[in-house]
This record gives C-alpha cells, sequence and structure tokens, in this order.
C-alpha cells in the first residue's frame, strides 16, 4: 500500500530485464508468444470496451496504457471507496491498493468481463474488508465536511442563502441515509445509483447472482424511502 502510484508503471513483478528493454519488446515473453490466447483476447475484446484493450496492452508491457487506466479511473474509484469508508485519507490508501493489485495481476489478466466491472469487485472487497476490520474503530469523518476527491451534484444555478441551506441538509439526510445502510447494501447502491452500473456488472463485483443483487438493491431503496418519506413530502 505505500507504493507510490507514480512508480507502479516502471514496476515489474520478476527480475529486471538483463537486455535492458521493456518486457513488450522482449520476443521470449510467454504471453506474447501463445497465438492462442492472443486470438481469444482478440475476440472477447471485439465485445467489450477499450479499458480492457488498454490492460491487455499493460499485461504485454505497455507501462502508458496503465497509466491511462489510471488517470480515467483513479477519481471514480476513490469517491466510491469514500462513500463506503467515510473517511478521505483511508480511501485515498485503499485506491492506490486497488490500482497496485490491478497492476500487480496484469500478467493473469483475462478479458471475460469489462474492466470496470473488475475494478470495481477489488475496490467492493477492499472497502468490505476495511469496514469488517474496522468495527468500533472506524473513524468517519464530520458529515459536514466535504470530501476532496471529485463530487458529481449539479452545478449551483444561484440559489438564495436559505434554499442552499435547504438543499444542503437534504444532502447530507441522503448521504447520512446510505451511509446507514449495511456494507453490501450500500455498495450495490453506490454502484447502481453513483456510477450507473448495470445489474450484470454489479453482480460480478459484488459476488451475487443479479436476482440477489436485485432484492439487496430493492431492501434498500425500500429502506431509504421510508427514512426519506418526508423530504418527497416538502417536510425538513
Amino acid at each position: 500500500m505505500r507504493c507510490n502510484l507514480s512508480t507502479l508503471a516502471i514496476l515489474e513483478a520478476g527480475v529486471p530485464d538483463p537486455d535492458g528493454m521493456p518486457s513488450r519488446d522482449r520476443t521470449d515473453a510467454p504471453q506474447l508468444s501463445a497465438p492462442d490466447r492472443v486470438d481469444k483476447d482478440m475476440t472477447a475484446l471485439a465485445s467489450l470496451d477499450r479499458d480492457a484493450e488498454l490492460m491487455i496492452r499493460v499485461r504485454e508491457g505497455d507501462q502508458a496504457s496503465f497509466g491511462l487506466l489510471l488517470q480515467k479511473h483513479r477519481g471514480p474509484v476513490v469517491h466510491f471507496l469514500y462513500r463506503m469508508v467515510q473517511n478521505q485519507a483511508v480511501a485515498e490508501e485503499l485506491g492506490q491498493e486497488v490500482f497496485l493489485r490491478v497492476y500487480k495481476s496484469r500478467q493473469t489478466y483475462e478479458p471475460t468481463a469489462k474492466f470496470t466491472t473488475w475494478l470495481f469487485r477489488i475496490a467492493t472487497h477492499l472497502a468490505l474488508n476495511w469496514l469488517r476490520d474496522a468495527g468500533n474503530r472506524r473513524a468517519q469523518e464530520s458529515i459536514d465536511e466535504e470530501p476532496e476527491g471529485p463530487r458529481r451534484e449539479l452545478a449551483d444555478a444561484g440559489p438564495t442563502v436559505e434554499e442552499t441551506l435547504v438543499n444542503r441538509a437534504r444532502l447530507n439526510e441522503i448521504r447520512e441515509a446510505i451511509e446507514a445502510l449495511p456494507a453490501k447494501q450500500r455498495a450495490a447502491v453506490l454502484m447502481h445509483k453513483y456510477e450507473e452500473m448495470e445489474y450484470a456488472q454489479i453482480a460480478r463485483a459484488l459476488g451475487c447472482s443479479e436476482s440477489a443483487l436485485k432484492s439487496l438493491l430493492f431492501r434498500a431503496y425500500e429502506t431509504l424511502r421510508l427514512k426519506l418519506a418526508h423530504l418527497a413530502e416538502g417536510r425538513t
């Protein structure tokens, strides 16, 4: 976890290349000399996304592709982790661990699902483990303290001071309600509502069936509906 992410692109899992060349330039690398694996990957990539293609390049030694994945996904992952653990420092640390694990797993990566599904599965696993291990020692930030990570809130169109205070109170109440959900329900809601992931992706990330996920989301949204009913009725 202490490894600086900026150095990940120059890390190698084994001993340094005796020829001094990046691994993608090596002609004797096993992953590059297996035509059947390459054909399988190209077929899978045809039905997947650009991120999976970049990860295949990372697997083959393209360090720049890892930088592109890190630049694109670090913000959403850290924001998701913050909403899970409610501690910005821990979210940053867990986010670093997520991408460290991605990099370390590059040699065994197979494009069998969307890259983001795999990425958020790692993030969810780390967040749930942290919540479990922290227990009653979990350090929560104040609900009034805004996180440093990227937000997904709409731009303010110039409300009055009173409207701003009311809106902030409502947003805080919604955040508190989500934070009070059981960990897996919270993860499912965050991925569904804020990350806009599909049911199949979320189910894979949580390691459950789609029917189990829908049941999980139903219970979560029903809890939120009951707890926040007064907001829908215009009461504060």
